[in-house]
């Protein structure tokens, strides 16, 4: 027996009356942070381009595109719900353990599982608690996969919430259709080969696109593998496997027997976006915040703020000088001159006219983002970041901060979590007079016999 048997002998006897009743939650919450994300994303230049080009296909509508009033066929439901939830890199990010897994992070789980979850659990009349343990073995299997192959995966450029996210959907959406161990294997088989996404496209409407295609994937891949196609049965160990070809090797002890064992809702966690921008400039952003609220720092008393961090984080946060939105949450930056400026960083905040503003690329250049000795030796699965504020009057502020709010470490409540989802409806235009019954429906999702409820509650029907 190898690694792909494993994982899809995982996805066919894992039980939700297994599920310890803490992770459960927890995954709850991230399905409420991922139908709010894709809601939002409808608003979105991506999501309104996506969802164009879904509406020419004129298919038939199985599926719903959460935000509108659209339907479309599963795989492109999936495809416009995951470009959707990731459109705002917004959504929810893993947490890595080993020192060595670059960043300190590794994928974006839900934006690419629960798509294709709920696009399969619509068209097949499944419910909620389906979805739901179905939800929780796509997440296992991106996570743990990720985990396991070589850190050279991501360093030399893949993005893995769509290589990984795309095995993940295959999972999720074969668990749904009841599929044998035989079959499931297969759908991984399928959906490592449709696996892609390239980190240089980080800044564009290309990177969510990685989370939507990844969802797509995992709709067609385990479509395939029900209709009788075939694929290598051990995809990811094999020497011309995912595992090798896409990392150049990987460590079995982070996988095998590792699945559910423990939980990475558990250990190590999944965290919580606070703000749209990525996940590395949320430590910084943490610090930044409470220098500012603490001691009552105006823009204009500021000279100078460095950020300080390991040196694979200016890797990733790429633009120092933004001119749109899309760069600007890849841009440390741009997240401290904002936070300066109007102390918050929201939907509202990361838009291209902001980002434009003269006293935003004024402040912007008064940030300086490098590496530092002391943030690089504490080890990659830690996104330690130093901030230093130089003020006109010759005071000097600084803070340290390793991991940001909404991670396991600093957790969102229930009600931040809810107020986030309803800023997301209201951003979108569905009005926030359905937030509190849509996320009462979703934190209690295993009671629904359908999807049909939550699907109507987030689309325009539920205001018109």
């Amino acid at each position: 027996m190898g690694v792909t048997s494993d994982v899809a002998r995982f996805a066919t006897e894992t039980r939700l009356q297994d599920v310890p009743e803490d992770v459960a939650h927890t995954a709850k919450r991230s399905v409420l942070d991922g139908l709010g994300l894709a809601v939002a994303g409808t608003r979105s230049g991506p999501g309104q381009i996506i969802n164009r080009y879904v509406t020419a296909q004129g298919c038939r509508g199985e599926a719903g595109i959460l935000g509108t009033e659209l339907r479309a066929p599963a795989r492109f439901a999936a495809l416009a719900n995951g470009v959707g939830m990731h459109a705002d890199d917004y959504d929810d990010t893993q947490l890595a353990v080993a020192p060595d897994r670059v960043y300190g992070l590794l994928a974006h789980p839900t934006a690419p599982v629960l798509p294709a979850a709920l696009a399969t659990a619509e068209r097949a009349g499944r419910s909620g608690a389906d979805l739901l343990i179905a939800y929780l073995i796509g997440i296992e299997v991106v996570t743990k996969v990720a985990e396991a192959i070589s850190p050279r995966h991501y360093d030399h450029g893949f993005h893995t919430t769509g290589t990984t996210g795309a095995i993940g959907g295959a999972a999720a959406a074969a668990r749904l259709l009841g599929l044998d161990t035989d079959r499931v294997a297969v759908s991984l088989g399928i959906g490592a080969s449709l696996a892609a996404g390239l980190r240089e496209n980080f800044g564009t409407m290309t990177k969510p696109l990685h989370a939507g295609r990844a969802a797509e994937s995992g709709v067609i891949a385990a479509d395939l593998a029900a209709a009788g196609f075939t694929a290598a049965p051990n995809i990811l160990e094999a020497q011309r496997g995912f595992f090798s070809a896409a990392g150049g090797g990987f460590d079995p002890d982070a996988i095998e027997g590792r699945l559910g064992d423990p939980w990475t809702f558990a250990d190590p966690g999944v965290s919580i976006k606070p703000h749209p921008s990525g996940s590395l400039t949320h430590p910084g952003m943490g610090v930044m915040i409470d220098l500012i609220r603490t001691n009552d720092v105006r823009p204009e008393d500021v000279i100078r703020v460095d950020v300080w961090t390991n040196r694979h984080m200016p890797n990733a946060l790429i633009h120092h000088q933004p001119t749109n939105e899309l760069q600007a949450k890849f841009s440390m930056e741009f997240c401290m001159a904002i936070l300066l400026l109007d102390r918050k960083a929201g939907l509202a905040e990361f838009t291209d006219e902001c980002v434009l503003r003269d006293d935003v690329q004024d402040m912007i250049a008064r940030v300086k983002f490098v590496e530092h000795p002391q943030a690089e030796k504490t080890g990659y699965n830690l996104m330690t970041t130093i901030i230093k504020i130089e003020l006109k009057d010759g005071v000097v502020l600084e803070g340290q901060a390793d991991f940001g709010k909404g991670s396991p470490q600093i957790p969102m409540t229930d009600d931040e979590l809810i107020g986030k989802f309803t800023e997301c409806l209201d951003w979108a235009g569905l009005g926030d007079s359905i937030a509190k019954e849509a996320a009462d429906l979703i934190l209690h999702i295993e009671k629904e016999p359908s999807m049909a409820r939550v699907i109507k509650l987030l689309s325009k029907d539920a205001v018109s």
